[in-house]
Formats: structure tokens, sequence, C-alpha cells
């Protein structure tokens, strides 16, 4: 079992808030775990009576039985727009009888976006105050910003991300070495990790995000043709330390697959990805001119694994990897992360008619610029750093940013835990980064 104590902590903080907390997160990352294992732990530890813990998973066929003898002239469950939708007057009739006295009642609700009318549902339970709701969903656009003002500001939001490696390390029978490549290898689902053999995890891995992920995009949008979803995303998954636009993949199709998908349709795909948490986007920051740059930007995986396991575990970039990680991992820790540009101006290698050297900006990546607070660090992520041309490769960026934020270099393969260069940069090894939350603090 992996303990995911600081999503507990933030459920127990909002207990009795009057709002209603909306546990967000990627299928198979925890969600009905933390809500109906641990909290609900937590509430009967506590002396809550288990009378009073109404639990109900919208996605579980014997949950949805119960209501069948509810109005039986209406159906339980009506196909809309791809999914299956619960009746919400055969649920409402359902907690009715599971309210017997005036005593407080915590309301454990699964994927709730698969309610009909839940917004409206929730909020009715709103106005009842000895009423505490906890939901959970795994659709960004059913639980979007549009539901924050349905609800009228009377929602308060946990986004659950897979195990971090801290996380994964507190269940791991290796050593951290042996345990980060795993990591790098099968990602933070719990349900893949808990795999006995690296072929069991592969096959889980693989399982998940053909029979849950690529089923629930398709059933969201039944017109869609399964082969170019399915290869937008394997493009996608070669491409997540490039910077690329629909354009890009566009091009890539015509390219490397014959194959013809315009524009918009691809950027509905991701669109659709993203709306399923399986990726984020992250926009390309211009670091001197404090702006945003539209196009191209980077698009990361909520879980590694499943991008490893989309590719059939080939083409495995380390470096990609790890960015990919570093990336999630800020995320964790409540940064908000963009991709850092730095436009430097160096020789062209030709002269003016006064002989004199003709220069151009040229484009420089940081990985990451990541905001928390007033709080702002620049971070570069590399596989290894062990020659001056790999150093001036990675420092460059970094020595053009004219402000005093943090500037970080995170190395996987580097025998330094952690120091200062004489640049004033903050060296850290990989591991160092990802066991202690407050490494950028040193």
């Amino acid at each position: 079992m992996f303990a995911r104590e600081k999503y507990l902590r933030q459920l127990i903080a909002k207990k009795h808030n009057r709002l209603i907390k909306v546990i967000t997160g990627i299928r198979r990352s925890g969600k009905s775990f933390l809500l109906n294992e641990l909290f609900r732990s937590h509430l009967l530890e506590t002396d809550c009576d288990e009378a009073h813990i109404i639990r109900f998973a919208f996605d579980n066929e014997e949950d949805i039985q119960r209501l069948d003898s509810y109005l039986p002239d209406q159906p339980t469950v009506r196909l809309v727009g791809g999914q299956q939708i619960v009746n919400n007057r055969k649920f409402l009739l359902y907690v009715q009888d599971h309210i017997v006295d005036d005593g407080d009642y915590f309301f454990l609700l699964d994927e709730i976006q698969n309610l009909e009318n839940f917004v409206r549902v929730l909020n009715g339970f709103l106005s009842h105050a000895n009423y505490d709701v906890y939901v959970t969903g795994s659709n960004s656009h059913m639980l979007s910003s549009d539901i924050d003002t349905e609800f009228g500001g009377r929602s308060s939001r946990i986004h659950l991300l897979p195990l971090t490696f801290v996380e994964y390390l507190s269940d791991s029978r290796l050593d951290k070495y042996a345990s980060l490549n795993e990591y790098l290898q099968f990602g933070g689902l719990p349900l893949v990790q808990i795999q006995g053999s690296e072929e069991g995890k592969r096959e889980q891995a693989t399982g998940i995000y053909r029979d849950v992920y690529l089923s629930d995009v398709k059933a969201r949008h039944p017109l869609i043709q399964e082969s170019s979803l399915d290869e937008t995303l394997r493009v996608v998954a070669s491409m997540i330390s490039t910077p690329i636009n629909p354009t890009k993949i566009e091009n890539t199709f015509k390219s490397e697959y014959r194959l013809t998908l315009t524009n918009n349709t691809i950027a509905n795909y991701i669109s659709w990805f993203e709306d399923a948490f399986l990726l984020n986007k992250a926009l390309r920051y211009d670091v001197k001119g404090r702006g945003y740059i539209g196009s191209p930007y980077k698009l990361y995986f909520e879980d590694i694994g499943i991008r490893n396991a989309i590719l059939d575990f080939r083409d495995v970039d380390e470096t990609d990897l790890i960015e990919n990680i570093v990336y999630n991992e800020l995320r964790y820790r409540g940064f908000l992360i963009d991709v850092g540009v730095v436009y430097i101006n160096e020789p062209t290698g030709k002269k003016d008619k006064d002989g004199k050297d003709i220069y151009s900006q040229k484009a420089h990546e940081v990985d990451f610029v990541a905001r928390r607070g007033g709080k702002i660090y620049y971070v570069q992520v590399a596989l290894k750093i062990d020659t001056d041309e790999k150093k001036d490769q990675e420092y460059k960026s970094m020595r053009h940013i004219p402000d005093s934020f943090k500037k970080v270099i995170i190395v996987k393969n580097d025998i330094i835990g952690h120091q200062y260069t004489n640049e004033g940069f903050l060296r850290l090894n990989l591991l160092e980064f990802l066991t202690n939350e407050n490494s950028l603090e040193w």
C-alpha cells in the first residue's frame, strides 16, 4: 500500500468547510483508494458512524444496480454522447433512504461526471449544513473552470498525481538507484507498480493505456478514427522533450507515416488527451521579454509509464524521461511551470562591409521556469555533464538570464549530491532532488 499522506492531509484540512471537495486525476492514479480507503479510515478512526458515510461509485456496476428498485419505470443508465450516465432522480431517492437522522453525513462519490446533472445535484447537497461532500472525476472538461462557475465558488479542488518517486520508494524492495531506473520505466500508477514482475508491469501499463485511456477517449468521441488517434498519441510520446505544435505533428504524419491528418484534427486530439489528464501542456516563456510565446509548446505525460507503454517500451530516451519526471515533481510541489526561452546575440560567422562581425539572435531553452508564490526557479535537466562542451550547452542559457532568481542544474548521472558552482548555480543530483522536497532551497 502506498501512502498518499500529502493528499490525505489536504482532505482532512478541508473537512466541514461547506465546499464540494473535488478530487481530479488520471484514471488509475489512486483517487478511489485515497477517498474510500485512506480518508474513510480516517473518518472511522475519528469516531464517525459508518452509517453516516455514504459511498457510491458511478462507474461500478454493483453500486449502479442498487438504484434499479427506485422509479422502476425509468432506466437506471442512459447512453449520452458515448457515455453511460446514471439517472440522478434514482440516486437522490437512494440518498434519501440513507439519511436517517440530523447528524453529519459524509458523501464519498466516485466518477461524479457519470451522474446525470451532477452539478445541480451537488449544488443541492450544499444547501444541507450536515452534508460534507467529496467527489472524484477523471475528465478535466467535466470538472473544469466552468464547473467552478456553476458551483458559485463553492468548490475546492485537489489534483491527484500518480506516485512521486518518494511515494513509490516507500514500498519498493529495491535500493534507490535500481528503484529510480524502475520508476523511469514504469512510472507511478499504483496498479502497475504492485505487479510482481517486469513483464506484469508492462502488461498492466499497456492494458491501462489501451483498455482504459484510449477506450475512454473513444467513448466520449465515438466518431473518431481509432488508428489516427492512436498514431497521434505515439507521435506525441516520441516528442516529449521537443517543442511541438499541430502543424509539426501533421508534417511528421506526412513524412514518416504517409498519412494525412489535418492541423485542426490533431489539435482536437491533443485537447482530448488533456481532458483525460493524459497530457499536460507547458507554454514557452520569453525570460527576458517577460511574455508568452504561443507556439510551439511542449507536452508532458501525467505518467511516464503510460508514455513508455504507448511506445511499447521501446525508443526510451533517458533524457526525455528525466525531463518529464522533473516536470511532474515540480507540479507535485505546487509550482506553476513554463518552458523558458532566452534569446542570445551570437556571431553568424559573417562580416559586414566594414569587416565587423554580424550577429543574430538565437533562441536557447531553459527546461523549466518554475514559479511558486513570489519565487522563481530556473531549472535545467541533463542526463550527464561530463565534458566542457556539454557543460557550456547546459549552462549557456542560464548565464544570459539577467535576474537574480535561483538557477538549478539537475543531473542524473552525477556523483555530486549538491553544490554551488563558481557561477552561483545550484547543481543537484537527480536522486537528491527527487528525495528531498526542499532540495531547491539548498
